[in-house]
């Protein structure tokens, strides 16, 4: 069944993603990154080459011949790669297909709407039996 983690209370939503690609890159995992639509997609193709001075976490948008072999793919139509392992969800609602990984990563920003809108997929996951994590980014160091 699928793990799911919910990142909250996120300062910076698009750079909590991108820390979680990169990390998720560290640790050899393949992720996908679903996004809204197209502009959200490119906004975060474009954050992962300059969130970090120091990091490189290879990616391509999910329509490049090169997703198969890159381990970080920037979706926004849901027709990335075949792959079962993470799924990190930018998306308001819940992503089709989701069960099919491995691990499902939704951050959660301290904008109300947003908040309010992960309420809602936190409920229908927990509805449909899956076991849920949350960690509160403002009880870290990020």
């Amino acid at each position: 069944m699928t793990q799911i983690d919910f990142y909250t209370h996120a300062e910076d939503k698009l750079a909590t993603a991108c820390r979680l690609a990169a990390k998720a890159y560290t640790r050899k995992l393949r992720m996908t990154v679903l996004c809204p639509d197209a502009a959200a997609a490119a906004r975060f193709d474009r954050s992962l080459w300059t969130f970090s001075a120091t990091d490189f976490v290879p990616h391509c948008l999910a329509h490049d011949p090169l997703t198969s072999v890159t381990p970080i793919v920037v979706d926004s139509d849901g027709s990335g790669p075949d792959h079962d392992q993470v799924l990190l969800n930018l998306r308001p609602e819940w992503p089709p297909r989701f069960s099919r990984f491995q691990r499902l990563i939704e951050v959660v920003s301290l904008d109300e709407e947003d908040r309010r809108l992960a309420r809602e997929r936190y409920r229908f996951y927990r509805d449909r039996g899956y076991d849920i994590r949350s960690h509160d980014l403002s009880r870290t160091a990020e």
